[in-house]
């Protein structure tokens, strides 16, 4: 795709969806909290094999499943403990963090063209707010991991992002680091724009379904320049 093409589908695109960590913020450690949230799992009797490949939330899930079958109790008390885990690393973390220089440009700049806004994370709400407390000043729709009954890969996460803006997948843009991002976006008819700001490199994010891969999200802005 040449960088004419890609820039005239920014410029007619309805709406925005971004993903939050490694497109708007620096990324959490998350491979530091999976090895607490596995660490925690296992310490509570639950087989590596019981939840061997999934993201964290879905290893805690998993853990509590496979322990709800033999006592109820214990899995209720890792979820608990899970969740608290969680939600304790995320907020300290954020607090540490701030969002990527450009940022607020680029949503702003967005918004004046006329482009609805929404960020889809599998973040809780507290620490996004905390990295970036005026996100909401910005997006139409922020929907957090406390905000939804399904999360990202789950494609219901991102429907329910188009939703709340009023727009279709074909109409819209998907915007993120993983490359969960670009499936999802595929799969639901979005044009898909990686970056190399988080935890993926081209050959990933293309091979993911990109439809083309840059730098950064606030190179984005460029497409509204030549759209003048």
């Amino acid at each position: 795709m040449t960088v004419a093409d890609w820039r005239l589908r920014v410029g007619r695109a309805a709406a925005v969806l971004f993903d939050f960590d490694g497109t708007l913020a620096p990324n959490l450690d998350l491979p530091d909290l999976r090895r607490r949230v596995v660490a925690l799992t296992l310490d509570r009797g639950v087989p590596e094999l019981a939840f061997a490949g999934r993201y964290i939330i879905e290893t805690l899930s998993a853990g509590a499943a496979w322990l709800g079958e033999r006592d109820p109790a214990a899995a209720d008390a890792l979820l608990t403990e899970g969740h608290l885990l969680i939600r304790d690393f995320e907020v300290q973390a954020a607090r540490r963090t701030r969002p990527f220089p450009r940022a607020r440009e680029l949503l702003g700049a967005l918004r004046s063209h006329g482009k609805s806004l929404a960020v889809v994370t599998r973040n809780c709400r507290a620490a996004v707010l905390a990295v970036f407390p005026d996100l909401e000043d910005y997006c139409h729709s922020v929907l957090t991991r406390d905000d939804v009954p399904h999360l990202k890969p789950d494609v219901r996460h991102l429907q329910r992002a188009l939703e709340a803006l009023g727009h279709a997948g074909e109409q819209s843009i998907m915007v993120g680091d993983g490359q969960l991002d670009m499936r999802i976006g595929k799969a639901l008819g979005l044009f898909c724009v990686g970056v190399l700001s988080g935890s993926s490199d081209s050959a990933q994010l293309e091979q993911a379904g990109a439809d083309v891969v840059l730098a950064q999200a606030a190179d984005l802005g460029h497409a509204l320049k030549a759209d003048r």
